[in-house]
């Protein structure tokens, strides 16, 4: 699995204008085969950023996704008109588990948490 963190800031002047391009991507990227899912959040520090987090399958699906054409597009024209800064991370996720599903949790937090009980 692939994590792509990408944290940005919009131009002020360009935000109003943001949002339909922004919807768009966020609709396009649910139909690349692989993809699994997509959040946005703000930033509890600094009121200008957005953190967008998606996951993909795998590099071939990031892949799909980073040669998207209308993706092309979008990526020119933000760092043409709409973020003042961006930083993107991509990251292969090592380790995978929920409260219910915990058979990726490290063997060490098992034991803790069994002998915790």
């Amino acid at each position: 699995m692939i994590a792509m963190i990408f944290e940005y800031k919009v131009d002020e002047r360009h935000r109003d204008f943001y949002q339909s391009p922004a919807a768009l991507m966020r609709e396009l990227v649910t139909q690349v085969n692989g993809f699994l899912t997509f959040e946005r959040f703000n930033s509890a520090t600094d009121e200008d950023k957005i953190l967008a987090l998606a996951f993909f399958e795998s590099e071939d699906a990031v892949a799909l996704w980073r040669n998207s054409l209308e993706h092309r597009k979008a990526q020119k024209l933000g760092r043409a008109r709409y973020f003042t800064e961006y930083r993107l991370r991509m990251a292969t996720v090592t380790r995978d588990y929920t409260k219910s599903d915990r058979a990726e949790a490290p063997s060490d937090s098992k034991t803790a948490q069994d002998e915790l009980q």
